[in-house]
């Protein structure tokens, strides 16, 4: 018997509903955050992670710790421009571990004739046994006299100071993230998942904690002044509730005005805290005790990294620019709000990384970089010339990705270098 057309309209309707239903709330549950959303886009992060780092994971090759080259060149290594006078003292840069040091990190020291004369392992897995020391960057690092190091980790669980020979001083497990710098007065300032925490530098121990969530945000708005440029990119209304977007501020540097250089900063205070929120295009000062912003500018800069104090009353900012092909280093006065361009790559010197980054003014005006997602380090002069670069080469055409480049003068050691007699320090003379 042959159903009637209006039966069989009625049930077109209703899958069409439902359809229209189903699609209707998987946009809206996209959006906030409802089942099965969450669960979905968990799935499909770990199928693309899977598909991409696999070799990664089963200890194949470091996919994860690997970047484009910016040129096709197996024997890249360091290079010195012709002529060109590279800045007294040593570079420190952060890279993967090798059989050599049978560590899962490395960083390695440079002369400025570009010879290693140092290298510290970095051994992960003694300060965490819960993550692989595969799936976890060395980021943030930070140097002391005595020839040690501050160390964190980009998906990492812990902080931790090594000897020269790479042994543990101290750790402290946690989310610390990004970047480290010493504060002058016997602290380090990090981060702690939204938080920027001062560490007792010889201990660890946790000093002091600013949440930009609990303190910062609300003492803008208790002020009427900033929170509008936090709040209207980094929440969302939800009827009377007020939700955070998953990492909608993605904290990624923090430093402490020193003591010494107060005196060009008349709007702050010492010890008042310099910190980068990448996804909104913002960095900040503030309040350490009281979380209360005194000075914060959005951009012009794209996706920022590594804002800096300099003496002379100015910030330098580390302009990823991501998704224009070009990264600049900027500088803001802020006194005024006056900007200028530093450094720019051009066509003779191209210059880009869509993420990380770092910059360090150097005495006499060079500037130190990190090309991190093109796995090189460069110098350049006031100019914008070349001084010297360093590749970090894997094969033909990848580096090595590096997240951290130090300059130190030739005194900072105090006249002896790091010394390790367990191990070997890296062949004399061998740069690459």
């Amino acid at each position: 018997m042959k159903t009637p057309l209006s039966d069989r309209l009625a049930a077109a309707v209703f899958v069409l509903s439902i359809v229209v239903l189903s699609v209707v709330y998987g946009a809206v549950a996209s959006v906030r955050g409802w089942f099965p959303a969450p669960q979905i886009e968990l799935a499909h992060d770990t199928i693309v992670d899977l598909a991409l780092f696999w070799r990664n994971d089963l200890g194949l090759a470091p996919t994860r710790h690997l970047v484009p080259a910016a040129e096709n060149d197996p024997d890249r290594g360091y290079r010195p421009a012709p002529g060109a006078e590279p800045t007294p003292g040593f570079v420190l840069v952060t890279t993967l571990g090798d059989d050599q040091t049978n560590s899962s990190h490395l960083v390695q020291m440079f002369d400025d004739g570009g010879r290693e004369v140092h290298r510290w392992p970095v051994r992960y897995e003694s300060f965490d046994d819960e993550m692989s020391p595969r799936n976890v960057v060395l980021h943030g690092m930070e140097v002391f006299e005595d020839g040690s190091l501050a160390v964190t980790f980009d998906v990492g669980n812990a902080i931790a100071r090594i000897d020269a020979c790479g042994e543990p001083m101290w750790v402290v497990n946690g989310n610390y993230h990004h970047s480290i710098a010493r504060d002058g007065e016997g602290a380090l300032v990090t981060w702690r998942d939204e938080a920027i925490v001062r560490l007792n530098e010889e201990t660890g121990e946790e000093l002091s904690v600013l949440d930009i969530r609990r303190d910062v945000i609300p003492a803008a708005e208790n002020e009427q002044r900033g929170y509008l440029e936090l709040r209207t990119v980094s929440l969302e209304e939800v009827g009377d509730r007020t939700v955070y977007l998953e990492d909608p501020l993605h904290p990624n540097d923090a430093e402490a005005l020193r003591a010494e250089m107060a005196v060009a900063f008349p709007m702050f205070a010492p010890g008042d805290i310099l910190f980068s929120l990448r996804e909104i295009n913002l960095i900040a000062v503030a309040d350490p005790a009281t979380g209360r912003l005194k000075w914060w500018h959005h951009g012009p800069w794209i996706k920022q990294h590594d804002p800096d104090f300099q003496p002379d009353g100015t910030i330098t900012v580390y302009d990823n620019g991501t998704s224009t092909g070009r990264s600049l280093i900027r500088r803001i006065d802020p006194a005024d709000g006056r900007l200028s361009v530093v450094f720019e790559g051009g066509a003779e010197e191209p210059f880009y990384s869509w993420r990380r980054g770092k910059h360090q003014v150097l005495p006499g005006g060079n500037l130190l970089l990190t090309e991190a997602e093109r796995g090189r380090v460069l110098e350049v002069d006031p100019r914008g010339r070349l001084v010297w670069e360093r590749h970090l080469p894997w094969d033909a055409d990848r580096n090595l990705v590096v997240t951290e480049a130090r300059h130190v003068p030739e005194t900072f050691f105090g006249g002896d270098l790091p010394d390790c007699r367990t191990q070997d320090a890296g062949p004399e003379g061998g740069g690459d």
